[in-house]
């Protein structure tokens, strides 16, 4: 490897420069070719074994100049070998479709995302084609433009609403809105309320006479072998305030200071 690297040669000492004879040999009719190496740019196969040739396998492969162009752009030719037969495959290159094209000795596989249309469509098909789809684009533009406007509007709406709910609820003052929140009580509570109302309303109709007087008590005649206190007579209870007090002075006289308690 370091051998072929080297910029100095031998020469041996009967080298004679002079007797080297400089000739040109017979120029070639057809166009130059160059060697190159390239990697096969689409999936194809051989007409004359049937192997596949995978896109991507590499090649030494002789290029040259078809003498095409289009829009001032050259068309070169690639010349290769299968790989099975070694019989000779040629493409194209294909600038107006930005492609290859297969010329001889192979197909090209089945590809989904090429369109064939323009090979078979004339000027005129074409024409319509193109004004057919700018009218579909124009279609497609007005009706997203539709929906952008009525998106808009909903979108201005909403805001608008926003906007008068926001000044609506700056001029309420918190006491008004408590006063508000006040007046309107919970259901459960009126009833609550309704009940107790009924309860009292009762309660005073059973402790009153029909003069609307109050009774304090009420005990049937001869119950307990007394006269029943008369209407609007405070009934007597009995005190035991005396007792407690006379225990109290009898527990200080004994010195004995525990707290007593009453006789209930």
């Amino acid at each position: 490897m370091s051998e072929r690297k080297v910029l100095q040669k031998y020469y041996p000492p009967d080298f004679d420069p002079s007797k080297i004879v400089r000739h040109k040999g017979p120029k070639p009719t057809g166009p130059k070719q160059q060697t190159v190496r390239l990697m096969a740019p689409f999936s194809m196969k051989c007409l004359n074994c049937g192997e596949f040739i995978y896109k991507g396998r590499k090649f030494n492969a002789r290029k040259e100049h078809s003498g095409e162009k289009y829009y001032n752009i050259s068309i070169f030719r690639f010349y290769i070998r299968c790989t099975r037969c070694s019989s000779e495959i040629t493409f194209k290159t294909d600038p107006k479709n930005m492609d290859y094209t297969c010329e001889k000795g192979a197909i090209r596989n089945f590809e989904p995302w090429r369109d064939t249309r323009e090979k078979d469509e004339t000027e005129e098909e074409r024409l319509n084609r193109l004004e057919e789809e700018e009218n579909e684009s124009a279609m497609a533009k007005l009706e997203t433009k539709t929906l952008d406007s009525k998106r808009e509007m909903q979108i201005a709406d909403a805001l608008d609403e926003i906007r008068t709910r926001n000044a609506r609820n700056e001029r309420f003052d918190s006491a008004d809105v408590l006063d508000t929140l006040l007046e309107v009580p919970d259901p459960a509570e009126l009833e609550l309320m309704r009940q107790e109302e009924e309860d009292a309303e009762l309660a005073r109709k059973a402790f009153r006479t029909e003069e609307d007087k109050f009774v304090r008590r009420v005990v049937d005649d001869g119950a307990d072998g007394t006269d029943p206190p008369k209407e609007g007579v405070k009934a007597d209870i009995p005190s035991f305030k005396k007792t407690v007090k006379r225990r109290r002075d009898m527990g200080t006289a004994l010195g004995i200071k525990k707290k007593l308690k009453p006789l209930v």
